[in-house]
């Protein structure tokens, strides 16, 4: 793979997320409700509520204070405006701001990583069904950390989440993860406790586990060498589940990690 512009861009807003104080704040990721994004929203109630979702999905509850909060994200496909969450059967609003993510451009040299033939199309189709089943996992009852831990050690940034890609000219879905620059072999880390609960050698991902940390939040790590953990493991923060590899649609090695809330491929760094 090999872009045309790569340039890297970090929001005002991503630094200024790293200087939110106290322990209650660390845990959390920032206020963004934007595409892609995670939004906070003050339900204004001390009793925690039975069943809060957004968009048909169980979304994610954190007490802050007295009043618990929801923690939602944002799928980078949302249309700015208003949108609804459902809490107890009564309706809660809040805004979603527009946001413009940069645009890359790719050349790949294989084609069939680019236009696949209709055989290889179903193969992808059902690999993307199985990925999606897994996003919605609810095999962990928990309340997870969402300060996640960083998946590979010192791995400078080289492909930032939400960028709008075209490949070869062509355009193709925005970037759903953050890729994380590290050599073949460098060890892959839990970015915090949870139940593997899917794991492939895809045609795009390549090799690929994704581990449910409970309340709707899973990740997941693409591209890997090797895959050391297998669907029903146990997985502690911190613990060796692979290595980073260039397998799938990937000219150098590197790890995608997703990560996933109530359903939605949601921008890693603000968990980093």
């Amino acid at each position: 793979m090999r872009p045309d512009r790569a340039r890297r861009t970090r929001p005002a807003w991503a630094a200024a997320g790293l200087l939110l104080a106290g322990p209650l704040q660390a845990e959390l990721p920032p206020d963004r409700p934007i595409p892609g994004g995670v939004a906070r929203i003050d339900l204004a109630t001390e009793e925690r509520p039975e069943q809060v979702r957004y968009a048909d999905d169980e979304v994610l509850l954190h007490r802050d204070g007295a009043h618990w909060q929801a923690v939602v994200g944002i799928d980078l496909d949302a249309e700015p405006g208003q949108h609804g969450l459902t809490v107890d059967g009564k309706r809660h609003t809040f805004t979603v701001a527009p946001f413009e993510y940069e645009t890359q451009r790719l050349t790949i040299d294989e084609e069939a990583m680019v236009s696949p033939s209709g055989e290889t199309l179903a193969r992808i189709r059902a690999e993307q069904r199985e990925i999606r089943a897994a996003y919605r996992s609810q095999a962990v009852e928990a309340e997870p950390r969402l300060d996640l831990h960083p998946p590979v050690d010192d791995a400078p940034v080289s492909g930032p989440f939400g960028v709008k890609r075209y490949i070869n000219s062509e355009p193709r879905s925005p970037h759903s993860g953050l890729d994380l620059a590290a050599p073949t072999g460098t060890p892959v880390e839990a970015a915090a406790a949870g139940e593997v609960v899917e794991t492939g050698d895809y045609y795009f991902n390549g090799k690929t586990a994704l581990i449910d940390h409970g309340s709707g939040l899973i990740t997941m790590y693409c591209h890997m060498d090797e895959i050391t953990v297998a669907r029903g493991d146990r997985v502690a923060r911190g613990e060796a589940i692979g290595t980073v590899g260039a397998t799938g649609r990937a000219t150098g090695a590197h790890l995608h990690l997703s990560v996933i809330l109530n359903g939605n491929p949601v921008d890693p760094e603000l968990f980093l």
